[in-house]
This record gives structure tokens, C-alpha cells and sequence, in this order.
């Protein structure tokens, strides 16, 4: 019996095409959206938000509405309570996104339970189906990517101030309240229009993992609105590619690919480097710079 490999065989249909152009494209925008989720140390509030957008999904669905207004309008929602809760101090954020997130996850639940023919849209959003996405889609994750570049571009040293020192960038004329919600209304939409790839269970693995192996290869914050995407970009193809031949999931591939590269650049960076990242934790100046 003779083994042979073909490594353009994938190319030749067209869903594998469209699931890899999607797959790296949600890459770079989670890579993107991450570097502001790690630093602001918000990965919770993305995990809650995945969460809470299938709630969305799973009510859009019932009521055969569009998805990305039905979900997104529920995701964009529940971020900015999240956000006016945690603001008002009267909870924590972790206790705001624990009632709002989980209450959503629950409702989808129920309904995924209760209505049975809505069951295969649900499923789509709470495991991922890279291979079965549309050009809708593709075109919503490329929308949603662009604008997300340009919003950080133009917003850059305001963004910048607001998650290294609120209190400062307050004193100093930004406005930190907006910025904030500027950054949960692009989170918001960045798992509205990726969690279809993805699916909730792994969503916020992706929007953390290409960030927190920037963190480790560099301590310039501006290389790492680049690198980070680069990243993610790269497990997108790598895991689209691998999950093929693997025949396993290809959001659990992709997430994997992650893993293995974190691991990897953890190991050589060295208990030296590791130490002088960790600084950015706490805001010294020494361990960041902004170019």
C-alpha cells in the first residue's frame, strides 16, 4: 500500500477556500482586538461576551431573524451594561459579567432545548463551523477587521493612555468613559462576527493567544498591534491546514496550533525575559515602550 500526500489537494473546493480566507482573517482581527484584552487584563469579559452573544444568536434564531442583528445587537448590549455596571463600582466587574453573561448563556440554552429547529444555527454558533461559512461572513469579519485597524490607528496614543493609566489619561483631557466604550463595541463585534468560525467554547482562546505570545516576543507595544495579528493570522491557516488532514475540527486545530506556538516561544524566551514581560502587568515604564 503506498502513502501518497498531496498538498494542494484542500485547494481544490472551494468551502475549504472560503473556510481558510475566513479562518485567517478572524485570526488578525481576534490578534488585534487581544492585545487590549490581555493588557487590560479584560479575557473574562471576553469569555462573558461569547457567551452572552449566544444568547443573542439563539433568540435571532428562534425568531428567524437576521443573526448578526439579533446577536449583535444582544452582544453590543450586554458589553456596554457590563461596562455601566462595573463603572458604577456598586459590584465588581467580574460579578457584572458573571450575572449578565451567564443569564444570556442560559437563555440560549433553554431555547436551544425548547426549540427544536433551531437547534442546527445554535450549534453552529456554540462549536464553530470554519467549513460552513458564507460570503456574508467573510465579508462581516473583513468589515469588521478594517474598521477595527483604522478605529486603533486613529485612536492610538488616546487607547494607548486609557489602558496603561486611566487616571493619568483622564487628568490629561482623554476621555476615558469613551474609550472604553470604544474598545467593548469593538470587542463586541469582533466575537459577533468571528464566534460563527470559532464557536463560544473557543472564541476567547483565540482573542488571548496570539496576544499573550506577542507579549512574550516583544516589550513594544506598537510591535505588538502588529505582531499579535500576524499571530493569529498564522494559527488560522496553520490550523485550517492541519484540520484537513487531522480530519478534527478546525476550531480545536486552530486553537491548538496556538497552544503549541505559546509553549514554544514561553520555553525560549527564559525565565529572564519572562520576568522583564511581567513588568507590563504593572505598568513600568522600563518594560514598555510605545513605538
Amino acid at each position: 500500500m503506498v502513502f501518497s500526500f498531496d498538498a494542494l489537494e484542500p485547494f481544490q473546493y472551494e468551502f475549504f477556500r472560503n473556510g481558510l480566507v475566513i479562518a485567517t482573517l478572524a485570526g488578525a482581527l481576534c490578534g488585534l482586538i487581544g492585545v487590549f484584552v490581555v493588557l487590560r487584563n479584560m479575557s473574562y469579559i471576553g469569555h462573558g461576551l461569547s457567551h452572552a452573544v449566544f444568547g443573542g444568536a439563539a433568540l435571532a434564531a428562534v425568531l428567524d431573524l437576521n443573526y448578526f442583528i439579533g446577536a449583535g445587537f444582544w452582544g453590543l448590549m450586554s458589553g456596554l451594561m457590563i461596562g455601566r455596571v462595573a463603572r458604577k463600582r456598586v459590584i465588581g466587574a467580574d460579578a457584572a459579567i458573571g450575572v449578565i453573561t451567564t443569564a444570556s448563556f442560559a437563555m440560549g440554552l433553554a431555547l436551544q432545548a425548547r426549540y427544536g429547529q433551531a437547534q442546527r444555527s445554535i450549534d453552529a454558533v456554540l462549536f464553530g463551523n470554519v467549513l460552513g461559512v458564507f460570503t456574508s461572513d467573510i465579508l462581516a469579519v473583513a468589515g469588521v477587521g478594517l474598521v477595527s485597524a483604522v478605529t486603533v490607528v486613529i485612536l492610538y496614543r488616546r487607547l494607548l493612555f486609557t489602558t496603561f493609566d486611566p487616571e493619568v489619561a483622564g487628568v490629561t483631557g482623554v476621555n476615558v468613559p469613551m474609550m472604553e466604550a470604544v474598545l467593548m463595541v469593538l470587542l463586541s463585534a469582533t466575537i459577533l462576527v468571528t464566534v460563527r468560525v470559532i464557536g463560544v467554547l473557543l472564541i476567547s482562546a483565540l482573542l488571548v493567544l496570539p496576544a499573550v505570545t506577542a507579549r512574550l516576543m516583544t516589550n513594544s507595544f506598537g510591535r505588538m498591534l502588529w505582531l499579535s495579528p500576524v499571530l493569529g493570522a498564522g494559527f488560522g491557516v496553520f490550523g485550517m491546514y492541519a484540520s484537513w488532514y487531522a480530519d478534527v475540527p478546525s476550531g480545536a486545530v486552530i486553537i491548538l496550533v496556538g497552544t503549541a506556538a505559546f509553549i514554544v516561544v514561553y520555553t525560549l524566551a527564559g525565565v529572564r525575559r519572562r520576568a522583564r514581560v511581567a513588568g507590563l502587568d504593572h505598568h513600568s515604564g522600563p518594560a514598555l515602550s510605545i513605538n
